[in-house]
């Protein structure tokens, strides 16, 4: 199955094709749980009646998370974005949630300690520790803010609680990665 080589698209219109290889009733039964019908109730107030588009990602967080009832609200974010990772802080807490925001450099780490072939100086990227430093400190949902592309990997695979990003890294387009692929695919219509 490759839904970018389908002609139909009947999926669009609530009619499958029938080339999907899960179990449709298990998904369903997923979608049943309390944890996933709270997840799609706060995501379908943010496009639904008309109001696809009209937030901003920050202000989709703002709103996503209190409909989830999240209250402290984790930043993990590059060393270089601190001031975004600042601002969005500020943000967040004139919207009545608790902050933390962890540094990739927290713990400290060395390049040739995380990385026993670098040859680098100096202090390493440390995903894993922010991973491990937002468990600890139970937060409800964990905002990535411009982790390096590998380093936002780890970090989601350590990571066990609910997770989103706010800011993908792409330095050449000012963070705006669908400038890049635009660059390449003249065809690429506006964003839906």
């Amino acid at each position: 199955m490759n839904c970018l080589q389908c002609s139909k698209k009947s999926c669009r219109s609530a009619v499958s094709c029938g080339a999907e290889s899960f179990d449709q009733e298990t998904v369903l039964e997923t979608y049943r749980q309390q944890d996933e019908k709270s997840a799609v109730k706060a995501a379908a107030r943010l496009v639904d009646g008309g109001r696809a588009g009209t937030l901003s990602r920050i202000e989709e967080l703002v709103e996503f998370s209190k409909e989830m009832g999240y209250r402290h609200i984790g930043l993990a974010y590059c060393y270089g974005m601190e001031d975004i990772a600042r601002c969005t802080g500020d943000i967040l807490k004139e919207s009545g949630f608790r902050v933390t925001g962890i540094s990739c450099t927290v713990g400290a780490l060395r390049q040739d300690q995380i990385n026993q072939n670098s040859s680098l100086p100096g202090v390493s990227c440390d995903p894993l520790g922010q991973a491990a430093q937002l468990k600890s400190q139970r937060v409800d949902l964990a905002v990535l803010i411009g982790l390096c592309l590998g380093h936002d990997m780890l970090f989601t695979r350590h990571y066990s609680g609910d997770m989103t990003t706010l800011v993908v890294k792409d330095r050449p387009f000012s963070h705006d990665p669908v400038k890049g692929i635009r660059k390449h695919c003249a065809t690429v219509p506006p964003a839906v």
